[in-house]
């Protein structure tokens, strides 16, 4: 059963408020049928915590609240990352090389936006000529953002994952007890 403790809400909350920010801080770029959002770099994280899939969800909607979209696309957009936060956080349970892991956890996002964000879109605002282009335009921009920020991003999280208590994963903590229980089982 999952726990949820005060430490991982409090990650939770950082990376929605961290979400908004991002997102806010490129806005006229990071809203609209042309959008580019450092925000999604944070997609990546799931990879390592649980606690960023409702995170993201959350984030999502409230940038898209904030920057004034329709309902239906504040709506189904933070449906379309809270499914690849799920999706991506299988990715992490499934693989285990660190290179395959970021490469196939960040295509996942990167696949969902660009798929079905432009289909919102033509729903809300009517822009079915440029759906192609809308693909096409995610599909990069996401890429992007995913592979050039969230890739270093992986990185430095795996890295502090060891040394810094805030981005200690649950699992490290159960390989840290099964390893002193190990050496407390050795007869001396």
């Amino acid at each position: 059963m999952y726990k949820f403790t005060t430490k991982k809400l409090a990650r939770a909350g950082v990376v929605a408020a961290l979400y908004v920010v991002l997102s806010l801080a490129v806005l006229p770029i990071a809203s609209g049928a042309i959008q580019f959002r450092p925000s999604e770099a944070l997609t990546i994280l799931p990879l390592f915590f649980t606690e960023s899939i409702p995170a993201l969800f959350i984030g999502c909607m409230l940038s898209n609240l904030i920057t004034g979209c329709a309902v239906w696309d504040i709506i189904f957009g933070s449906v379309i990352s809270l499914v690849s936060g799920v999706l991506t956080y299988f990715v992490g349970r499934l693989l285990k090389n660190d290179i395959i892991k970021v490469l196939v956890g960040g295509i996942v996002p990167i696949i969902l936006n660009a798929l079905f964000l432009p289909l919102i879109w033509y729903f809300c605002y009517g822009l079915e000529y440029l759906y192609i282009l809308h693909v096409l335009f995610l599909l990069a921009s996401q890429s992007v953002v995913i592979y050039g920020l969230g890739i270093p991003l992986y990185f430095a999280v795996k890295r502090l994952n060891g040394t810094v208590s805030f981005f200690r994963t649950d699992e490290l903590k159960t390989k840290e007890k099964t390893a002193e229980e190990r050496t407390e089982e050795k007869p001396e």
